[in-house]
């Protein structure tokens, strides 16, 4: 079978790679480079883990990531997961630390509990008196999308995939089975797989309403000296508590340290809109996470990096079946830990056609 698949994030490269791997004729068509800063999956890395809450149906879809993972990095004949294990930081009754506490301890999955006390001590950029426990879980890390993305691309070229980076598509005629190019140029294949992130709306603008586009953005810091041998071996910190819905990815792999905040986006109707960091903004989201984060005013913004990502209304993953084009959204703010995983599926589906399938394992409904 010839399949185009539309969007080069980590979607669509493990799409591609896997209907490569089952013998199919791929070309994967990216508006901009592979990897691409601009997409929800281009930044240096980002965060696996087990915890989710009462969302424990992809709590549990994690053991199958992890095995997907592990077939990637066999083919890619290196490993891109710092599996340094995560750090969640309780701050009130009920808040989400505590909600992927109790996800944790109900799936039976790993965890030790610290009192605040033990807790500074071990991580000394944890602030004394502010928070009411915290816990370490081993089933987590960082994974480190841009060098996915340059893996992936190596092997899909060396295994007689076309990769077109700088090609953005404009039209997408689900029904021929064709794609219109921005230079005129088009694409015939018999089947079409749509990956395109927080840009599918531009391709397929009926869907707005079932899937809403955000911005976000995320500061790089430096750390205060003293306590950078301590970030250094730190676990991923899931969760700052309270309701910020605050992460940080510690010093990884030459990659540097990252603060995010569920809080900080805003809902756009154009993926490209107000890409540019405003002045300011590293700061302001840095300063969220005091407390817990000791002595947040030393840590020294180094870059601002913005994305754009799409939602559904209840933060679960979609496809769409449209003539011969299966339209697939696995981003929401989560969807990268899923990345390998989702390619495997959204492949098998393309085969079989049981796209009814492929949804209900998306939204975690089968496991």
């Amino acid at each position: 079978m010839n399949v185009i698949v539309v969007g080069a994030g980590i979607a669509g490269l493990s799409t591609a790679w896997s209907l490569a791997k089952a013998g199919h004729d791929v070309s994967i068509v990216e508006q901009g480079p592979i990897p691409n800063p601009l997409a929800a999956s281009g930044d240096h890395h980002r965060i696996i883990r087990r915890a989710y809450g009462t969302a424990a149906g992809y709590g549990r879809l994690i053991t199958e990531a992890y095995e997907a993972w592990d077939e990637l990095w066999a083919d890619l004949g290196e490993d891109h997961l710092d599996a340094r294990g995560f750090l969640c930081i309780s701050r009130e009754e009920g808040d989400e630390a505590e909600q992927y506490r109790d996800g944790l301890i109900a799936g039976g999955f790993p965890l030790e509990m610290f009192e605040p006390g033990e807790a500074v001590r071990r991580w000394p950029f944890l602030e004394p008196g502010s928070f009411r426990y915290a816990f370490f879980s081993p089933e987590g890390g960082a994974l480190h999308c841009r060098k996915i993305a340059s893996g992936i691309v190596k092997w899909l070229r060396a295994n007689g995939a076309n990769v077109f980076e700088n090609s953005r598509v404009t039209d997408v005629d689900a029904d021929a089975g064709r794609v219109t190019l921005a230079d005129g140029g088009t694409m015939q294949a018999d089947r079409i797989v749509v990956t395109a992130g927080a840009w599918v709306l531009k391709l397929f603008p009926e869907l707005d309403g079932e899937l809403k586009t955000f911005r976000t953005a995320l500061a790089y810091v430096e750390p205060p000296a003293d306590l950078k041998p301590a970030w250094e071996k730190a676990p991923i910190i899931l969760d700052v508590g309270g309701n910020i819905d605050g992460y940080m990815i510690p010093l990884t792999r030459g990659a540097g340290m990252k603060f995010g905040s569920g809080l900080h986006k805003v809902r756009t109707s154009d993926a490209d809109w107000n890409r540019e960091p405003v002045e300011g903004e590293g700061e302001a989201i840095r300063n969220l996470f005091s407390p817990p984060i000791a002595r947040i005013s030393e840590y020294r913004i180094t870059e601002v990096v913005t994305c754009a990502y799409t939602f559904t209304e209840d933060e679960k993953f979609f496809a769409r079946q449209k003539g011969r084009c299966l339209i697939v959204s696995a981003c929401s703010g989560h969807g990268y830990k899923f990345g390998a995983s989702v390619g495997r599926r959204v492949a098998a589906a393309v085969a079989d056609g049981d796209v009814e399938g492929l949804t209900r394992w998306l939204r975690a409904e089968t496991v």
